[in-house]
Formats: C-alpha cells, sequence, structure tokens
C-alpha cells in the first residue's frame, strides 16, 4: 500500500519511534460487535486501560479510504456510530479505491498494525475453522495472515461455536504457536476451558517477549497466538452456556442459514437467548486482553532497549 493510504497517528509514531509499548486494537468489535452506545464506551475504554499502564493504543480501521494506525476521536465516532464495511484484507485496496469507510478484522488489524512496526495486538477472540468446513470451506483469513504477519496476538481462544480442534490442527499447519497463559488448556472465549490440552504455556510476559525475540531469529517470520483465559470470576457458568449454544444450533438449522451467515446468526442469537449475559463476558474477556497485551507490550518494549 502506498503511504498516503497508511495514516499513522503522531501519538502512535512518536512511540514507535522512541520503542515505547503500543498495543493495535481493532475495530470490527466496535463497529460489529457490540450495540450502540455501549461499543463507543468500550472503545474507549481499551484504550484507557492500555494508557493507564503507560501503553499508547492504536486502535485500526480504515477511514474514507485511509487505514488509520492509531484514530482521533472523528475517526472513533465514525467507526462507532455509523453502518460500515466490515473489512478483511482482501478488502483493503478496494476501499482504498473506493474511499470508503471499514471496520478492521482480526486478520486486517493484525496486518496493518503490522506494517506500521506494532508487534502486540489485543482482541477478544481469534477466528478460526467453522464447523462443517469439511463441506463449506468457511475458515477465517484471522489464521492464514497470523502464519505470514510478524504480530503477537492475545486473544480468549476462538468462539465456542467454531470447530477449536480443526483450528489447532490448521495453526500447527501454518506453524503459528500457541501458547497459553498462565494456562495448559486452550479457552473457548466464553469459558475458560475447552476439552482441548496446549502443548506450551507460560506464566509472565517476559517469557512471551523472549519468545517473539526468539521466533525474529528462528522462526518462520509469522505472529504468536497467546490464549489468555477470561477470568474465572468472569467467566459464563457452562451449563448455562451450553444450554443456549444448544438452542443456538439448532435455530440456525430450523431458519436454514447457510455459509458465512451462520457465525452473525448464532451470536446475535446467543445474545438474544442469554439476556446480555454473553456480551457482558464478552467485553469482561476484552478487557483481560488488553490489559496481557499491555504487559506483553511493555515487556517488549523493554526488550528491545536493552
Amino acid at each position: 500500500m502506498q503511504k498516503d493510504l497508511i495514516k499513522v497517528h503522531p501519538a502512535v509514531q512518536k512511540a514507535l519511534n522512541q520503542g515505547q509499548a503500543v498495543v493495535a486494537l481493532e475495530s470490527t468489535i466496535i463497529s460489529h460487535g457490540l450495540p450502540r452506545p455501549r461499543n463507543h464506551e468500550a472503545a474507549l475504554e481499551f484504550e484507557q486501560i492500555l494508557r493507564d499502564k503507560g501503553v499508547v493504543p492504536a486502535t485500526i480501521a480504515v477511514i474514507n479510504g485511509v487505514a488509520n494506525i492509531g484514530l482521533d476521536s472523528e475517526a472513533l465516532d465514525v467507526i462507532a456510530n455509523q453502518d460500515i464495511a466490515k473489512a478483511s484484507v482482501r478488502d483493503l485496496p478496494i476501499l482504498a479505491a473506493k474511499g470508503i469507510s471499514g471496520a478492521t478484522t482480526v486478520a486486517a488489524t493484525a496486518h496493518l498494525a503490522a506494517l506500521a512496526g506494532i508487534r502486540v495486538f489485543a482482541t477478544g477472540g481469534l477466528g478460526g475453522v467453522h464447523r462443517g468446513a469439511n463441506e463449506t470451506f468457511d475458515e477465517s483469513a484471522d489464521l492464514s495472515v497470523l502464519a505470514n504477519t510478524p504480530i503477537t496476538v492475545v486473544s480468549a481462544g476462538v468462539k465456542s461455536v467454531l470447530d477449536i480442534a480443526a483450528t489447532l490442527e490448521r495453526l500447527e499447519s501454518l506453524s503459528v504457536p500457541v501458547i497459553g497463559y498462565g494456562t495448559k488448556i486452550f479457552p473457548s472465549f466464553w469459558l475458560r476451558e475447552s476439552e482441548f490440552t496446549l502443548e506450551w504455556s507460560v506464566d509472565s510476559a517476559a517469557e512471551i517477549a523472549a519468545v517473539m525475540a526468539a521466533q525474529d531469529l528462528v522462526g518462520e517470520g509469522g505472529g504468536i497466538v497467546v490464549a489468555n483465559p477470561v477470568p474465572a470470576d468472569k467467566a459464563w457458568e457452562k451449563s448455562e452456556h451450553d444450554r443456549v449454544l444448544a438452542k443456538a444450533f439448532a435455530a440456525a438449522e430450523a431458519a436454514g442459514v447457510r455459509g458465512k451467515a451462520v457465525t452473525p446468526f448464532l451470536l446475535l442469537y446467543i445474545v438474544q437467548e442469554s439476556g446480555g449475559r454473553s456480551l457482558e463476558v464478552n467485553l469482561d474477556l476484552a478487557r483481560n486482553n488488553v490489559s496481557v497485551a499491555a504487559d506483553i507490550a511493555l515487556a517488549w518494549s523493554a526488550l528491545e532497549l536493552d
């Protein structure tokens, strides 16, 4: 992308130039993942969590065709309060050519953050392989982008509506390290645990920073997934979670929902059926991921400055 198609916020650029800690944040959660005006409040809160820890936030979105690495208040208002496109990496050149705004997915955010030189990114849940992908071939671009992008993504695993086993297999095939943060069990978004164990885990941000440095030297140049479980007191109660998910899948089947429409249908149904409980857990795990990402960015900054 040409330089005039990427705009780095002055505060973000200054931090990068000085080797200070920076964390990228996606914008799809703001424009498509949360209801108004809760989405705008959450966006400001995520950024404040970072600032309170001495980390510079870089919320990423495309505004009128220009990829913004760090948003001012006007751009944030566009993302939160206007109906805009959901943009993955393949959509970026089209938005740029047409001068259209778009909220960046995990894949697009990771890609743009890496172009700007940002190494740490906090999101809610990673995209993955969808259930029934053996027939639909529905797999998130998050996975392939991470395989080729030098960024560390902190997430609460993947949403339990996805095929977790297949997602972990794809990450292994793509040589993307998956590291549990204080856990040896892969989390499943609203729940702290899935049925899948992890080969590797760490207990500190400094260990993740050391892995990042080693990845640059002996890895394939791709990203790292930090699997960070939602705090125990914030997790959804498993029996209720399972009940709501079963009803959601049955409703999708009865409605004949197929392909890419399945996940949005399921997530909306789950929010409504849970009386908003899933939404609150979503916010809690996102806050936790942002906080852990801040610690990792600080550790990486300290490592780089040594």
